[in-house]
């Protein structure tokens, strides 16, 4: 599996499922919602630390960086 996702990309994604799961802690979200974002944030933590968004993939997209080393 080759890595797509660039060092911004993933720590944009983990930044989101810090907020999400703040949010939830706090008691902001609740019901469906939190659910729905929970996993949506699970998802985000797991693809930034293997580095690979398998959304990108039939799109041919890739946030890394030409210097970035595999």
């Amino acid at each position: 599996m080759k890595k797509n996702m660039g060092s911004a990309d993933r720590t944009i994604r983990l930044l989101v499922a810090i907020v999400v799961i703040g949010l939830y802690i706090t008691d902001k979200i609740t019901g469906t919602t939190a659910i729905v974002l929970l996993a949506l944030s699970a998802i985000f933590v797991l693809t930034s630390l293997i580095s690979f968004c398998p959304l990108y993939l039939p799109f041919g997209i890739s946030t890394r960086g030409k210097n970035e080393k595999e």
